[in-house]
């Protein structure tokens, strides 16, 4: 869908410094039960071409883990269209947390799950994902 049009959206992109190790916030974001307990309930399985389930408020999305490099990097696809990547970064006993989500249409696209424009949906995921990064992650992993 994103392909090489100029007039698709930009990817969202969020940076948060955790007071945790990187194994703490790996074990968050990259277990069903870490993903759980931030974001939505899953099957998710940390293993790469493992096919698991978002229960989103739109009902059940299917998804797909495309790359996993521990403690650093995971991505998985969601629905599809949408790429989510996690990108963490050892700060000497601190981490630098990295959400991207991509994969956007053009604006005036909908999304066939929820019937909205992908601008609509994009923005309200950009606050979304600022919100579930500084406020439920960071919750999670700095207790």
């Amino acid at each position: 869908m994103q392909g090489n049009n100029r007039d698709t959206l930009p990817e969202i992109r969020h940076t948060a410094i955790f007071h945790a190790s990187i194994q703490k916030v790996w074990e968050a974001i990259s277990t069903s039960e870490g993903i759980a307990a931030w974001f939505m309930p899953n099957d998710f399985q940390p293993k790469t071409g493992h096919e698991f389930t978002l229960q989103t408020p739109f009902g059940p999305t299917p998804c797909k883990v495309l790359e996993l490099n521990p403690p650093y990097r995971l991505s998985f696809s969601w629905g599809n269209d949408w790429r989510v990547s996690f990108e963490l970064k050892d700060l000497e006993g601190k981490t630098q947390f990295t959400l991207i989500h991509s994969g956007w249409g053009e604006p005036d696209q909908i999304v066939p799950e929820s019937g909205l424009k992908q601008s609509e949906v994009r923005n309200r995921m950009d606050h979304g994902w600022k919100s579930i990064v500084t406020e439920r992650l960071r919750e999670v992993v700095e207790k």
